[in-house]
């Protein structure tokens, strides 16, 4: 009976991956809309404040998001992934120019789109880098934060690197995604992870080609 019920509510490939790219486009529209017009309101919140919400609200929305069942609910959990997310950019893009912003974009969609393709092309590739990637960004997230305590100069070429690890993060979310079982609500999980995947991989090639501006 259950499995004649999972059955019922499996979505066809082509709807599944249209549920995904739909949500993330909301995630994306949410976030231009806050950079847009709630760049000043949060530029003049209190940074402690913001450092504060960002966390608590992330980590909210992934246990949401990762522990519920009903999609309607995993959909509320990454909304407050996307909206915390959208608070921090909103400060962070006003020191660069629209232009270039523009351009990252374009870049950054046209990478997501060929490292998406390639996934589907060797899914066994990327669904074998899971535990090398797990491990290389751990290792940049301790990098980054022992050169914030201690001050440290990163490089362009460290942006290289953590973003060459978010495209594999890419390949391998989208791999894992096509070998799960196609459900509204396994489309909305998984999505939590390509919005971070291609958010970190955005904000990465900002920093790059900002630097040689």
């Amino acid at each position: 009976m259950r499995i004649e019920e999972q059955k019922k509510t499996q979505l066809s490939t082509r709807t599944y991956n249209l549920v995904i790219g739909g949500t993330l486009l909301w995630g994306f529209i949410v976030n231009a809309l806050m950079c847009t017009f709630l760049s000043e309101f949060f530029l003049a919140m209190n940074p402690v404040a913001v450092i504060i919400g960002y966390f608590v609200m992330a980590v909210i929305g992934i246990i949401i998001n990762k522990s519920s069942n009903n999609a309607i609910t995993t959909f509320i959990g990454y909304n407050f992934i996307v909206l915390p997310v959208g608070m921090l950019l909103s400060i962070a893009l006003v020191a660069y120019e629209p232009g270039l912003i523009l351009n990252v974009c374009i870049i950054t969609a046209i990478v997501t789109a060929v490292m998406m393709f390639l996934s589907m092309l060797k899914p066994e590739v990327f669904l074998s880098m899971g535990k090398m990637l797990f491990i290389s960004l751990l290792t940049v997230i301790i990098i980054e934060v022992l050169s914030m305590l201690f001050g440290i100069y990163m490089p362009t070429i460290w942006d290289s690197i953590v973003a060459l690890i978010f495209c594999g993060y890419i390949g391998f979310d989208w791999a894992v995604a096509q070998n799960q079982d196609k459900t509204v609500n396994n489309a909305v999980k998984i999505c939590a992870d390509l919005y971070l995947d291609i958010i970190n991989l955005f904000i990465r090639i900002l920093e790059i080609m900002g630097k040689k501006d």
